[in-house]
């Protein structure tokens, strides 16, 4: 077991986060932990991280168990560069032994000046250097909140095999679904302050989910059942004092005190549009840049009434300048962007709108619209707060006592409360719940008018996108047509590009030529074997040293840091036997 937490009870106001809850984690356990914003997700992992204390309940670790963690929101030194930042916290010998590793990291995350200073850096930018930090710990426990948040498609990849590979303990705070699908063994579930635990990937978590409400529903509809007949009976006056109908009263009693099973709430959204004309949003020959660089080049488009877009690309590319450009709010070099005289464009921005802290939730959604009509009826502002899940004593507090993710939500609350009918959003997935954006994606789906949506959540674009564009980062816009998915085979079928007819003659002429070791490959394939078995027992005698370091830290993360190099030599090391011995192979074949 590498951390036990027994009876952790945390209380934030008048709000339970916790209640006497038990969480523990093995050897080998990847663990994701969902729930609706606000629950407490994010309070819980800095409670297993030991990052803060708990109002009550213990956490046990074994003392050489090293834990990484990665904040929803690291906080940062605006002064460090990239390089600094990510070896903050480690001594020197640690960074010379670990540096090559760690700009490899970063190029993965899309960091490649690592002199920058982290003041200089995007939120996005500075969330992906403190991902790399907490990877490059030398860690038995990671625990991450939202680290796919800013990661382009080719990131999230590189990050869910990385994770997969990783031989310690995980726990995770993400709405990424085919991330929880593929990474994690373990779900957690966060309601109403308890903990539900299910041996489960995301699928085979709503299977047992769905059993365990239904057992529940079932044993809720016994309980009224009985409690019918034993009132009529109570009604009716007890014939005499007997034991038996003492009994009988008293099972009677326990049944009217026994709780219902609760259910968490959810977001009810309804789709609320202005009146839309036949002329939308027309793009004609538009081109933009920046900085001499070509961001959007000659690329034109007229928006349909039924659009359901999804906007890919790396980071930087120019997705969200893609956006604003259709928005209006930004102007093209060259071209035209015609905007229809009835569109009301509601824009759900990346970096969200500027939001007073001081302010209560209240006055900020009743300075958009005291009411909005959706196809369910008008709805009061109050009314659209609770639907969102901000109940009265919600509404009344400032909004900086929200969470990460309650922010978020009310911010989407912002836009569609404009009665938006043409909707263009930048990562709207980020930092809300699953079950928020399961319904988030009915919603849209419904939604009256075109919907263009800039994502690296894949189950969400699967869910939405009936076309994809795809932004290269050098003025050219590709549009396909399909989801994620079918997006994806696409881009795979065109990387299978033809091989030029030279190449293709120098191909046929390797494969007549006979295969054979070079004289360096085959000294290498007769001393590989002893090198890897040095390397193993080089790795056990770290390993065993590290029982003896006691409380003399600085040599325990020597020792973590050679053995980390030892094993990265020995991954590659085995790489190479692999590849030598299908060489072998090939050969002895070949003159056989």
């Amino acid at each position: 077991m590498l951390l036990s937490a027994e009876h952790l009870s945390i209380n934030f106001g008048s709000r339970q986060l916790l209640g006497d809850v038990s969480f523990y984690l093995n050897e080998g356990d990847k663990v994701g932990i969902i729930g609706i914003n606000g629950t407490g997700k994010s309070t819980l992992l800095k409670v297993l991280a030991g990052q803060t204390e708990a109002d009550a309940g213990t956490i046990a670790r074994n003392p050489n168990v090293q834990v990484s963690f990665l904040a929803q929101n690291p906080a940062m030194d605006d002064g460090a560069t990239v390089l600094e930042q990510v070896f903050l916290h480690f001594p020197e010998e640690f960074r010379t032994l670990n540096e090559y590793e760690a700009k490899s990291m970063l190029n993965k995350l899309g960091i490649s000046d690592f002199s920058q200073k982290i003041g200089t850096l995007s939120g996005g930018q500075r969330k992906r250097v403190a991902l790399a930090a907490a990877l490059i710990h030398p860690a038995d426990v990671l625990v991450l909140d939202e680290p796919t948040n800013h990661l382009d498609s080719e990131m999230v990849d590189w990050l869910e095999d990385w994770l997969r590979r990783f031989k310690g303990g995980l726990i995770m705070v993400t709405h990424d679904r085919y991330f929880l699908e593929r990474v994690v063994n373990h779900i957690t579930e966060l309601s109403r302050g308890k903990l539900y635990h299910y041996e489960a990937n995301y699928s085979k978590y709503l299977e047992l989910k769905e059993q365990r409400q239904e057992m529940a529903e079932a044993s809720e509809r016994k309980r009224q059942s009985i409690l019918r007949v034993e009132r009529e009976w109570m009604m009716r006056g007890c014939k005499a004092r007997t034991t038996k109908s003492k009994e009988r009263i008293q099972r009677y009693e326990i049944l009217m005190d026994q709780n219902a099973p609760e259910t968490d709430d959810a977001v009810q959204m309804a789709a609320a549009a202005s009146r839309l004309g036949k002329k939308i949003i027309e793009l004609d020959d538009v081109t933009k840049q920046f900085d001499g660089r070509t961001i959007v080049s000659h690329f034109s488009y007229h928006l349909l009434r039924n659009d359901r877009i999804g906007i890919v690309g790396r980071n930087g590319a120019g997705k969200s300048t893609l956006l604003h450009l259709i928005a209006g709010e930004l102007a093209p070099d060259g071209g035209t962007v015609d905007i229809g005289s009835t569109v009301q464009i509601g824009h759900f921005s990346q970096e969200g709108r500027e939001l007073d802290l001081n302010q209560r939730v209240y006055d900020f959604i009743h300075d958009i619209a005291d009411e909005v009509k959706t196809d369910e009826g008008i709805f009061s502002a109050n009314q659209m707060m609770e639907r969102f899940l901000f109940p009265g004593d919600l509404q009344s507090v400032p909004i900086g006592r929200l969470s990460g993710g309650e922010r978020r939500r009310l911010y989407l609350l912002s836009v569609l409360m404009a009665a938006p009918n043409v909707l263009l959003l930048d990562e709207p997935t980020n930092d809300l719940d699953v079950t928020t954006l399961s319904i988030l994606e009915d919603y849209l789906r419904g939604f009256p008018g075109p919907v263009l949506a800039v994502s690296h959540d894949r189950f969400f674009l699967d869910k939405l996108a009936e076309s994809v564009f795809e932004v290269r980062g050098d003025g050219e816009i590709l549009r396909y047509t399909g989801n994620w998915t079918d997006w994806m085979a696409k881009r795979r079928t065109e990387g299978k590009a033809a091989v030029p007819e030279k190449d293709r003659e120098t191909t046929e002429r390797s494969r007549t030529r006979k295969l054979k070791f070079s004289y360096k490959e085959q000294l290498e394939f007769e001393t590989i074997d002893a090198e890897l078995a040095t390397l193993e027992s080089r790795i056990a005698e770290c390993q065993e040293a590290q029982n003896f370091c006691g409380s003399d830290y600085v040599k325990l993360q020597d020792l973590q840091a050679q053995q980390t190099e030892l094993e990265r030599q020995l991954e590659e090391k085995t790489e190479r036997w692999i590849y030598l011995n299908e060489r072998k192979e090939q050969i002895d074949a070949q003159d056989n």
